[in-house]
């Protein structure tokens, strides 16, 4: 079985937005139209769902998100679907979503990180269809660096392209904008210096395998279940191999490395050929550094560990392509990950 891409996306398509996890709150509102208005310059439709409610941890009951989320997916005249951010319990979707006709329906993108990995990374497990691990609607208005895509760039490439992007070096090391203040902020302040790193030796990395990953904080409650059987994905799509990435959204170096361990002993990494971190801002824990919780969890899995990936929660963000072929290069100059729609 091969992956399966949704066709490219061009001006006039329809683009749905909905919250499987949390919603929009009224003082983010300014943003959300903001970042609508961006997405609607790249001359795409705009759909808002119904459930974008923000006064709650959720955006509506989890009946109504799954089938707000299951008819944009399936509605051939929506193409790509985009949350506004992620949030804390879109596992509650799991059970209620219709994964048959997901997987019957003709391929559509499906966008998003930090509790959208809780739907995007099932989705391509189970149906095979690729995924875009990037940034959600809220940071969509940033111009990406030199070196990186945006999502809406990814969505309108056509299947068999291949894409490469490198680190731009700098990241966003003092806090978070305050998009009630700042709604319309377009510019990231990138105030400290960074490259990749490899964590478990030395010497350069020049590896190739098919992309699966997202957030450990949200995956790891998966694993060892139905929703993220990575060895079957393997065996039908990835004879070869996996590129496994994780990214932490904040918890502390402890919880990270039990996180990380109850994945690897759920099989999460068996088939990996090298694992990508992303970058965190989450603390250490009494000595324990995140490098270290990585390493302990990972270490012994044998392949090169490539840390300080800008795939996650601190900015910028680098989209990974669920399901894509991908190539990472770590070198003394080069920093780059190269993906192929195929």
């Amino acid at each position: 079985m091969t992956i399966r891409y949704p066709a490219p996306l061009r001006p006039g398509d329809r683009i749905g937005v909905t919250s499987p996890s949390s919603g929009v709150d009224d003082d983010m509102r300014a943003r959300l139209r903001v970042a609508i208005d961006v997405v609607r310059e790249r001359g795409y439709e705009v759909v808002v769902g119904e459930c974008m409610d923000g006064a709650r941890h959720v955006s509506a009951p989890a009946a109504e998100r799954a089938a707000e989320l299951t008819s944009m997916l399936t509605d051939p005249a929506i193409r790509a679907v985009v949350p506004p951010w992620g949030g804390e319990t879109a596992i509650d979707l799991l059970p209620l979503l219709d994964w048959d006709a997901l997987g019957a329906a003709e391929p559509t993108w499906l966008v998003g990180y930090s509790d959208m990995s809780t739907i995007i990374t099932p989705f391509t497990l189970l149906s095979g269809v690729a995924t875009v691990h990037g940034n959600n609607l809220m940071d969509t208005p940033y111009r990406p660096p030199a070196g990186l895509l945006s999502w809406l760039d990814i969505v309108a490439l056509p299947p068999g392209e291949t894409f490469s992007q490198v680190s731009p070096g700098r990241y966003r090391d003092k806090g978070w904008v305050d998009y009630r203040t700042d709604p319309g902020v377009d510019e990231f302040v990138l105030d400290a210096e960074g490259r990749w790193s490899r964590l478990d030796g030395t010497g350069d990395v020049d590896v190739e395998g098919r992309l699966i990953g997202g957030c450990i904080e949200t995956l790891c409650n998966l694993a060892g279940t139905r929703y993220a059987d990575v060895s079957s994905f393997a065996r039908r799509h990835a004879p070869d191999g996996l590129l496994v990435y994780v990214e932490a959204a904040g918890d502390d170096a402890a919880t990270i490395c039990r996180n990380l361990h109850g994945m690897r002993l759920n099989g999460f990494f068996d088939d990996a050929r090298a694992v990508l971190v992303g970058r965190t801002s989450g603390p250490a824990t009494g000595g324990l550094t995140q490098r270290e919780a990585v390493l302990d969890a990972l270490g012994g899995l044998g392949v090169p560990i490539v840390a300080d990936v800008e795939c996650g929660h601190v900015a910028p963000y680098l989209p990974i392509v669920n399901g894509a072929h991908g190539r990472v290069v770590l070198t003394g100059d080069r920093n780059e990950l190269t993906q192929t729609l195929s």
